[in-house]
């Protein structure tokens, strides 16, 4: 009782000295949430006093403003650690591999020791420190959120609207099964059982079209919920409103379509609820990343797909600026960065292009986020640089192209990807396909050196540089 008391009061007085930051990394499956935190880490890890030409960008490091940084024990030991030292080993190895894809919760902190320049405190006392907590998750649970609104009869028919094109095509074993059921029968488990993994199935295959949209985001990546029958339900597409009626009106308690509206109200409200009390409700800052080019390879339903992920992101969050009450009672996000990840896969000419359409598939969030007063800002990344940009002469004309391992055959190659539209792509793109991305193994990490990146000194800046002066 004590220790939990002595936590809250510690983490008040942090919250009134603004003393802590709490970042909130965010993005769908596959854009690279993990890479990010672990080049994050890396980076800020690697200033010293003498030489930061690694961050040209970030005031604090090129002024030798940063004391140290280093690694210290988080508050919250029911969560596990960020694996930083088992994804520093990956990229470590000969050939090199990508941090693995998360799996489960995890948080790291870091204590941030500088010298103050600026506000009252810098002549109080001389050097102060930046606690920053972040967290890594699995982006498909992030899509549940938008859950918290919405009841059975509502979520099956958000559903409905989007049952198109390669999804009709996948769910057919799934909707079969559904169809030969009569929802007022009494529930037999093994059935619930089956029809669900059926489900699960169809999200699995949508996800290997490279679709983003995918709910429940626990079943494709259930952790400790594995075989749990919080999640061994469906929903029921394209039912009419007379039908539902009849539903509620004619089915029994202990029917298929009472059960099924049970465990989605659990799963909404034991499981989601938790997830965004506990992670997601009391952040500072926030990372939007997306990756926009792999969509592009796919189709147009992948990419409008990740539009709609994208949009539904904004949802759960609260944005405002912050102020001395906000940040003891009322956290709120007072800065938002949209980042396009994977911009080491294209030439350099096309980096505005790409947050251009980063702009784009995010522009209506933006705006409402921009109206409320956040600043905000836009860029392209690469967490981890995995090529290198150079200049080839072909036909007697030099043209830019990239440099690197490819990681479907493991060869080294140079190629021009194509260009990266700067809008969102009409019907003639699709039709004509003038975009070519490869996925890129890293580069060999040497012994003691900073990860190669593009640009995280930029996003280092925009989310500390104003608490590092």
């Amino acid at each position: 009782m004590f220790n939990s008391l002595q936590k809250e009061i510690n983490q008040f007085i942090d919250r009134g000295l603004d003393r802590s930051l709490r970042i909130a990394v965010t993005g769908l499956s596959r854009s690279g949430k993990t890479a990010f935190i672990t080049s994050l880490i890396n980076q800020l890890l690697h200033i010293d006093r003498a030489e930061n030409t690694h961050l040209p960008l970030f005031d604090a490091a090129r002024n030798q403003r940063i004391l140290g940084v280093k690694r210290i024990a988080q508050r919250n030991l029911s969560i596990p650690r960020f694996e930083y030292e088992r994804n520093l080993a990956e990229l470590s190895q000969n050939p090199p591999h990508f941090p693995q894809s998360t799996r489960g919760v995890s948080e790291t902190r870091l204590a941030i020791r500088y010298q103050r320049q600026n506000g009252l405190m810098s002549y109080l006392k001389e050097t102060g420190t930046l606690y920053l907590d972040i967290f890594d998750y699995p982006g498909e649970w992030l899509l549940d959120l938008p859950l918290l609104d919405l009841n059975f009869q509502q979520w099956s028919q958000e559903l409905s609207q989007s049952f198109q094109g390669i999804r009709v095509e996948l769910a057919q074993e799934w909707q079969q099964k559904v169809k030969a059921l009569d929802l007022t029968a009494v529930a037999n488990e093994d059935v619930l059982a089956d029809i669900a993994q059926s489900y699960t199935d169809y999200l699995n295959a949508c996800k290997a079209q490279g679709l983003h949209f995918i709910q429940p985001g626990r079943f494709v990546l259930p952790a400790e919920l594995a075989g749990a029958p919080a999640l061994q339900f469906f929903p029921l597409l394209n039912l009419t409103e007379e039908q539902w009626k009849q539903l509620k009106n004619n089915a029994n308690s202990n029917s298929y379509f009472a059960i099924l509206q049970k465990r989605y109200d659990y799963y909404r409200h034991k499981i989601v609820k938790n997830f965004y009390e506990d992670y997601f409700a009391h952040f500072d800052r926030q990372v939007i990343l997306a990756d926009c080019l792999t969509p592009l390879n796919h189709s147009r339903q992948a990419f409008e797909d990740m539009q709609e992920g994208l949009g539904q992101l904004f949802k759960n969050f609260h944005y405002g600026k912050r102020n001395l009450l906000h940040r003891l009672f009322a956290p709120r996000i007072d800065k938002l960065m949209f980042i396009a990840s994977k911009a080491d896969h294209i030439t350099t000419d096309q980096l505005p292009n790409l947050i251009s359409l980063m702009r784009q598939l995010v522009q209506d969030g933006g705006r409402h986020v921009e109206f409320e007063g956040i600043e905000t800002e836009y860029s392209a990344i690469a967490a981890i640089r995995a090529t290198t940009q150079v200049n080839v002469t072909q036909n007697g004309q030099q043209f830019k192209a990239i440099q690197g391992v490819r990681s479907s055959d493991l060869q080294k190659v140079t190629v021009f990807p194509g260009s990266v539209p700067s809008k969102l792509p009409q019907a003639e793109f699709w039709q004509q396909r003038q975009f070519d991305f490869d996925q890129f193994e890293p580069q060999p990490l040497e012994q003691g050196e900073n990860i190669p990146h593009l640009r995280m000194d930029a996003v280092l800046q925009f989310l500390l540089g104003d608490k590092l002066a």
